[in-house]
């Protein structure tokens, strides 16, 4: 297979920058999903990668060879496009062994490869059908068995779930995570849905306005964001943010003098900050038993689970809670910080703040290599 090497990548649309040296590894057999919102360049990295666009400066290579001057073709690339690209008057089986024909291999070997790699998609009863008469979830498949037939180096997937309703997304997200597990080829996923990077991803980029912000496993980006966006990026729902100060006791004050939470930082005393905690992770007490003590605004329903949403010194807070408790509008209600569920951000710079030794009972592990931190 082939590792993808991207070293200060650049790209500029005449005097317009929208890509500002890039550096990214990706292992040989990775499963990486770039995620972002629209807008921050990640299908722009894609296309160059794939050779589709060109870069301004900067190098990319792949398995070892700078691909820069290379064409498409070339590069040992395959793509699966959000829009399937399929050619609407070929049947499945013409449109899957395409690139073999214009290669010039001979028809029972072009019938053969295209009967086995339809085989490993569940397309073999749809060989003859055109794309018209297929579902959403099947023309998505064609379009990577076309792909597959290449036998690629890399596969490039250009947010190709986008157009599928969500029961179809569910069950591509398994065939392609099956599909990668059975051919071991490096994989590099678009895509704007982080349920979709989550599931699928070995490691995730997360980008925002043509820069890296972080990257990591999925443990790592959820339990460890870099940066305020990242926290608030990632999740649903959205990691609670609060700016606010750490007092001289180091506890976190947001903004009303008789509200504060504990978070054992005096080191910290006087510093504008953002406290980041996981709606998942803050747990109910007693009116008068929690560090925030909160008034219930409104509560959504979920099955499962409900998400309770609450006003605590004039700001938003949001409590995901699986137990079957009832809430009412106007209901005051502790709620208990655990140190673990605490993150910190400087205020100005919004990157994380490394932690510090603390009491025992609320220490965390040390900062991961590489991480993006502030002391």
């Amino acid at each position: 297979m082939a590792e993808i090497a991207i070293r200060r990548v650049e790209k500029s649309y005449g005097k317009v920058p929208v890509m500002h040296g890039i550096d990214l590894d990706i292992a040989s057999r990775e499963f990486v999903v770039i995620l972002g919102p629209s807008g921050c360049g990640k299908s722009t990295l894609l296309r160059m990668i794939a050779g589709l666009e060109g870069i301004t400066a900067g190098e990319i290579a792949i398995d070892g060879t700078v691909v820069n001057d290379l064409e498409p073709r070339q590069r040992g690339c395959a793509m699966v496009f959000q829009n399937y690209a399929l050619y609407p008057h070929m049947s499945v089986a013409d449109n899957i062994g395409y690139a073999l024909k214009v290669a010039g291999v001979p028809k029972a070997e072009r019938r053969r490869q295209v009967e086995e790699i339809a085989r490993s998609v569940d397309l073999e009863a749809y060989l003859d059908r055109r794309p018209a008469n297929l579902s959403g979830g099947q023309r998505q498949r064609v379009a990577m068995a076309r792909a597959m037939i290449r036998k690629p180096k890399v596969f490039l997937f250009d947010e190709p779930l986008s157009n599928l309703d969500a029961i179809l997304r569910v069950q591509m997200r398994a065939e392609i995570r099956k599909l990668h597990r059975r051919l071991g080829t490096t994989s590099v996923f678009v895509t704007h849905d982080q349920a979709e990077a989550m599931t699928l991803a070995d490691r995730i980029v997360v980008m925002r306005a043509g820069k890296i912000e972080q990257v990591g496993t999925p443990a790592e980006i959820y339990g460890r964001p870099a940066t305020r966006y990242v926290a608030g990026f990632i999740g649903s729902p959205p990691m609670n943010l609060l700016d606010g100060a750490v007092d001289a006791a180091g506890a976190f004050v947001p903004g009303k003098q008789d509200a504060a939470v504990r978070i054992g930082r005096p080191e910290l005393a006087g510093r504008k900050v953002t406290l980041g905690m996981r709606a998942e992770t803050l747990r109910f007490v007693g009116s008068a038993d929690g560090e925030i003590q909160a008034t219930v605004d409104f509560v959504e329903e979920l099955g499962a689970s409900r998400i309770i949403h609450l006003d605590w010194a004039d700001r938003g807070l949001v409590v995901v809670q699986n137990e079957a408790v009832a809430f009412e509008p106007g209901e005051v209600v502790g709620v208990r910080v655990p140190p673990d569920a605490i993150h910190l951000f400087d205020a100005d710079t919004g990157l994380r703040i490394g932690d510090q030794p603390m009491p025992s009972e609320m220490r965390r592990a040390d900062v991961s290599a590489g991480e993006a931190v502030v002391p």
